[in-house]
């Protein structure tokens, strides 16, 4: 009888498979810590500015996490490993579509609270200048809102939780490990927003781990990823309006 890939270890736990090769995650790393660090530059260099422009920043995030996705893609494949099986949960009906609106809309509930609890306890009372700076203002930053939105609700749950979370959960022999350090790499990723807000982010990352791995679907994160930063978006620009 072949030995299949999902192994008992001889903790008694299964071992995970890896999603794509040591130096493809390496290179992953090495461009998500760039992207970080373009970003913070970038927000610095608007907050400068009386007027800043937003469009080219979104249009450029939007490209770059669909390229992030591409180039995922393009290491798994070669692995051995399709896209299909980082997302999952694959809808067979409409029930299948419903289900998984409604555990994302209560999801949405929970982490809402959550994250209120933590950036109380944190004292972070409200979001950061960088934060409300970024948030659409005219029509056209409306709808590029948005579609950013739509954007990181799909890429940066398949890049999080769908490669990295498997990933370094495959290399630390740990799902709880591997939940925890895409957690931290995606709160780091938002450090622009200030140390505390990073915190309270990578807090929410742990709450789409937990999601994805309870679910075995990326689906409703994808959604109630959107649905929040696109609500979030438009609440800020009606409340300054």
């Amino acid at each position: 009888m072949p030995v299949s890939t999902n192994v008992l270890a001889s903790t008694g736990t299964a071992k995970q498979p890896t999603v794509a090769p040591t130096l493809h995650t390496i290179v992953l790393l090495g461009i998500l810590a760039a992207w970080a660090a373009w970003g913070n530059f970038a927000v610095h260099r608007m907050s400068l500015s009386g007027r800043p422009n937003r469009v080219p920043l979104y249009v450029t995030t939007m490209l770059w996490e669909w390229s992030v996705v591409a180039y995922i893609a393009w290491g798994t494949r070669r692995h051995g490993v399709p896209m299909r099986e980082l997302v999952s949960g694959r809808w067979q009906t409409a029930k299948d579509v419903l289900k998984d609106v409604a555990v994302s809309a209560g999801f949405w509930i929970l982490a809402l609270i959550v994250l209120a609890a933590t950036a109380f306890a944190l004292h972070v009372s409200r979001a950061a200048p960088a934060v409300r700076m970024l948030h659409p203002q005219s029509r056209l930053e409306i709808v590029l809102w948005i579609l950013i939105s739509l954007t990181a609700g799909i890429c940066e749950e398949i890049t999080f939780r769908g490669y990295l979370q498997k990933q370094l959960s495959a290399w630390t022999g740990s799902i709880p490990a591997g939940l925890l350090l895409s957690a931290a790499v995606f709160g780091a990723g938002h450090i622009y927003q200030g140390s505390k807000s990073a915190v309270v982010i990578a807090v929410y990352g742990a709450l789409f781990g937990i999601l994805a791995e309870t679910r075995k679907s990326l689906r409703p994160g994808m959604m109630a990823h959107a649905w929040h930063d696109g609500f979030s978006g438009l609440v800020v620009r009606l409340i300054s309006a």
